[in-house]
C-alpha cells in the first residue's frame, strides 16, 4: 500500500489523519502521523488553563483515542530527502531509522521566537503546549502562597510581579486571564491587596492583538489597565537577567514569572533538513491548494500547512497569506485530506479560501472582545461568545462535553486555586520522608 506520511500531530495533523482514516478505502493506503506528543493541543484553551476555567487534560486531544487506523509513532521527524521519498525518524526510544513513503504532508507547526535576549532561554517559559500552561499557574500560585508569609519588601514584591511578553492574541489573553485569577486570588489571602499585584504586559510595535482594528485595540488596552495591568507599548525587552527585566524605555523590575509569546518562527526542521521550497524565512511555501511548490512548479506528493507553512489567502487578494491560527489550521487539515484523496483518487483538487469568522479573545473571566469587520462586541457577551465558539470547535463531542462541565462546575464553585507545582518533584516527600527543607536565614534571602 502507498503511505502517507504525515509531520506533526498539531491541527492541521490531527484533522488531515483524522479526515483520512475516515475516508480512506481500505487497502488504498495507511497514514503514518510522526509526534512526539501523545496528544494534540488545543491552544485557545491554553489561557483559560492558566486561570483554572479548563482542566489542563481537557485542552489536549489524545491521538490515540481518535486515530484508530492510524500508525502513531512517538517522536520528531529530523529531516526529509523527498527526492527519494524518505524521512530521517527520531523516535522517543531506540535509534534513528529512515521512513519510506509515498506521499508526505508537512504539518510541523513552528517555534516561538526567542530573539536572543539576555536571561530569556534560562528565566521565561512558552505559552503553546499544555505543560507549560500548568507550569506557569502552579508557579504563580506558589508564588502567592510564599508571599502571603513574608513583609512588604523587595522579595515580596518580586514574587508579585508576572511579565508577559508579546501582545498577539496568545498574549493578551494569557495575560486578561492570569490577571484576573490573580486578583480574585487576593480575596483568598488577607496578606496580600490588589494594589501588590504588577502585571506587565510588553509589546514591541504600538498596538496589541493586530487582528482586530485600531480602536478595539485601544479598548482592550484601557480595559486591562483599568482592571490593574500595565501595558508597555513600542517596547522591548533588553534583558531578563536572574529575573531583572530592562526595558527598552529605561523601566527596570524584578519579576518571579516571565512568559513569552513574541510570535512564531520557522521550524528548525522544515528551514534546514529538507529539500522541499521554502521562503526567506525558513517557512515552507504551499499553493492556494495546499500542494508545496509554486503555480509553477508543484512538488508531486508534497503538501502542507499550518504555522510552518506561507498559504495563499484568497479571500484577501494576491500577495497575501493566512493567518497562522487554529481557525486557519483546521479548516487547511479538513481541506488537506479531501484534496489527498482527489488526487489518489485522479480527480480535481480544490483551493483552500476561508472569509474569516471574525476575531474573539478572552480578556479574562466575563472580559472579552469580538470583531467582525465593523461589529465589535465588549465585554460579558463577547467573554460568552469566546465560550460558545470554543466549545463548539474543540474536537469530539467528548471533548465538548467534559469542558462544559468543568465551566458549569467553575461558575457554581469558582475556580480551584490549588497548586500542584510539587508534581515537578515527584520524590521529594518520599525521600526526606516528609522533613521540612533547612530554614532559609534572612540575608540569605536578600543576596
Amino acid at each position: 500500500m502507498r503511505t502517507i506520511l504525515v509531520v506533526g500531530g498539531g491541527y492541521a495533523g490531527f484533522y488531515t489523519a483524522w479526515k483520512l482514516e475516515k475516508k480512506l478505502r481500505r487497502y488504498e493506503a495507511k497514514v503514518v502521523l510522526v509526534e512526539p506528543r501523545p496528544y494534540m493541543t488545543y491552544q485557545p484553551f491554553l489561557p483559560e488553563v492558566l486561570a483554572g476555567s479548563v482542566e489542563s487534560r481537557h485542552a489536549a486531544v489524545s491521538l490515540r483515542r481518535h486515530l484508530h487506523k492510524t500508525q502513531i509513532i512517538s517522536g520528531w521527524v529530523t529531516s526529509v530527502n523527498h527526492a527519494d521519498r524518505t524521512a530521517t525518524v527520531r523516535p522517543l526510544e531506540g535509534d534513528e531509522f529512515e521512513l519510506r513513503y509515498s506521499v508526505i504532508v508537512v504539518t510541523a507547526g513552528a517555534i516561538t521566537r526567542q530573539l536572543g535576549v539576555p536571561g530569556v532561554a534560562e528565566e521565561a517559559i512558552g505559552l503553546k503546549h499544555v505543560e507549560e500552561a500548568v507550569a506557569i499557574r502552579d508557579q504563580m500560585l506558589t508564588a502567592f502562597d510564599r508571599a502571603a508569609t513574608m513583609k512588604a519588601g523587595p522579595e515580596r514584591s518580586k514574587l508579585l510581579t508576572v511579565t508577559f511578553v508579546g501582545g498577539g492574541f496568545t498574549g493578551v489573553e494569557g495575560f486578561g486571564e492570569l490577571l484576573g485569577l490573580a486578583t480574585a486570588l487576593t480575596k483568598k489571602y488577607p496578606e496580600l491587596w490588589p494594589e501588590d499585584l504588577n502585571f506587565h504586559l510588553v509589546e514591541a510595535t504600538g498596538r496589541i492583538l493586530p487582528e482586530v482594528t485600531q480602536k478595539p485595540g485601544e479598548w482592550v488596552v484601557r480595559s486591562l489597565e483599568k482592571r490593574g495591568g500595565h501595558v508597555h507599548l513600542g517596547t522591548t525587552v533588553e534583558s531578563a537577567k536572574d529575573g531583572h527585566v530592562v526595558l527598552s524605555n529605561g523601566e527596570e523590575f524584578d519579576t518571579n514569572l516571565i512568559v513569552w509569546v513574541t510570535g512564531i518562527a520557522a521550524n528548525p526542521m522544515v528551514h534546514n533538513q529538507t529539500d522541499l521550497p521554502i521562503n526567506n524565512k525558513g517557512m515552507l511555501v504551499v499553493r492556494a491548494d495546499l500542494r508545496v511548490g509554486t503555480e509553477e512548479n508543484p512538488v508531486e506528493d508534497a503538501w502542507g500547512a499550518g504555522d510552518d507553512a506561507v498559504v495563499p489567502d484568497l479571500a484577501s487578494g494576491p500577495g497575501a497569506y493566512t493567518v497562522p491560527n487554529a481557525q486557519n489550521a483546521v479548516r487547511q487539515g479538513k481541506l488537506l485530506a479531501k484534496n489527498i484523496l482527489a488526487s489518489l483518487r485522479g480527480r480535481k483538487v480544490k483551493q483552500y479560501l476561508h472569509h474569516s469568522l471574525g476575531t474573539v479573545a478572552t480578556l479574562g473571566l466575563g472580559h472579552g472582545i469580538f470583531q467582525y469587520k465593523r461589529i465589535v462586541i465588549k465585554g460579558l457577551p463577547a467573554w460568552l461568545m469566546h465560550r460558545g465558539y470554543h466549545v463548539l470547535a474543540v474536537p469530539s463531542w467528548e471533548r465538548k462535553v467534559r469542558v462544559l462541565v468543568i465551566w458549569l462546575a467553575a461558575f457554581v464553585f469558582g475556580r480551584d486555586i490549588v497548586s500542584l507545582a510539587s508534581v515537578q518533584t515527584p520524590r521529594e516527600a518520599f525521600v526526606t520522608d516528609g522533613e521540612p527543607p533547612a530554614a532559609v536565614p534572612v540575608h540569605a534571602m536578600r543576596e
